[in-house]
């Protein structure tokens, strides 16, 4: 049965337009949190593709998505290199605290200084907490992302100060996204499942994340925000590679496996916020909401599940390009663009979802 299309949909302003039902339980605290965002002067993330804006571009991996149909729905119709049909969440976190539209790629070559000034994304898709997974998906690495926040930071001091420096460094707001990969692709796909189980791989992934979450911290970070998974089992690549059988349910076991991450990924910020003084990190899920979604999805207006805009089932990054006869015509009924990731409208709802969390952080 179709779905009400006039349930969710993007206002000419970028923003998300949400059933009034869902605005009155939240629309205070979404402006409470738009308007506080104001002493936030910049936005850094890190991570996977989830807040990956095009750095993968510059960069020598099968991981790109700079090329039609990705962009179809960005300002201008263009492909840019984020792994969607239009805005990712950095970009639409950004633009609802008011900083910036959108959220550009450190490596972009015509970076200028204001958006030195307001931050920049490190996030390359691809990229996991195991090296495995960085080996395989030819991505930056999280250390390696860390790196290039150092240079970054000396970069900002040589333009604005070191005084206007350490004040933007310490009062910006962090993302960071990864285990996605890990989950939905190394650990079932490779070996890694003969080598761990899924208890101690999890513990394995959330000790990676809480040491990266120390060396931020390093760098001058205070304010994190870190992301739980998606909900792998559940894409349309899990459900296929993973999954069902032929009725493609969510493969339970990748669905497991992120939520053992994440409650131990929780566990390890408790300890850190506790052990680091000055630090406020802030677990955000985003596996409950679109996992909300996906079990409810007429109550946002989309007519298809199991099913990604862009080809079939399982095509992401190259193997999603013009050549594929079978990419949808109307994005607005699907809840994910390719075979992993969300369509820019489910990113929407999601931001407006975990802004709670966001707004912690402000």
């Amino acid at each position: 049965m179709k779905g009400n299309k006039n349930m969710a949909s993007m206002g000419s302003s970028g923003f998300l337009i949400i059933p009034w039902l869902l605005l009155a339980e939240s629309a205070a605290l979404f402006s409470a949190g738009v308007s506080s965002g104001k002493s936030t002067p910049a936005v850094f993330v890190f991570g996977d593709s989830i807040l990956d804006t095009g750095n993968n571009n510059y960069l020598p991996t099968l991981s790109k998505c700079n090329f039609p149909p990705y962009g179809r729905n960005f300002p201008g119709g263009k492909p840019t290199g984020r792994f969607t049909d239009g805005k990712v969440i950095s970009d639409l976190i950004v633009e609802n605290l008011g900083i910036k539209d959108l959220l550009s790629p450190y490596l972009d070559p015509n970076l200028g200084p204001e958006d030195l000034i307001t931050g920049v994304a490190f996030a390359s898709g691809g990229c996991g907490f195991d090296p495995e997974t960085i080996r395989s998906m030819m991505a930056l690495s999280i250390p390696t992302q860390l790196i290039l926040f150092q240079e970054y930071k000396d970069k900002l001091k040589a333009n604005v100060g070191e005084q206007r420096s350490d004040d933007i460094i310490n009062r910006s707001l962090y993302l960071l996204s990864s285990g996605n990969n890990d989950i939905g692709s190394t650990y079932f796909l490779t070996n890694r499942h003969l080598e761990y189980d899924m208890t101690s791989y999890a513990a394995f992934l959330a000790t990676q994340a809480s040491e990266s979450l120390v060396e931020l911290y390093k760098l001058g970070a205070r304010k994190i925000g870190v992301f739980s998974t998606l909900v792998p089992g559940c894409v349309p690549q899990g459900r296929t590679v993973g999954g069902g059988g032929r009725e493609r349910e969510c493969a339970e076991d990748f669905n497991e496996l992120a939520r053992l991450y994440n409650g131990k990924l929780i566990s390890e910020i408790e300890y850190l916020n506790d052990h680091l003084p000055g630090l406020k990190i802030v677990f955000v899920d985003l596996y409950g909401p679109l996992l909300g979604i996906i079990q409810d999805p007429q109550r946002y207006g989309f007519d298809v599940i199991k099913e990604s805009c862009c080809c079939t089932d399982t095509e992401t990054a190259i193997l999603c390009n013009q050549s594929c006869p079978l990419t949808c015509s109307d994005t607005s009924e699907y809840i994910f663009w390719d075979g992993v990731h969300p369509t820019e409208k489910t990113y929407g709802i999601l931001v407006f979802e975990i802004w709670e969390y966001i707004n912690q952080l402000l």
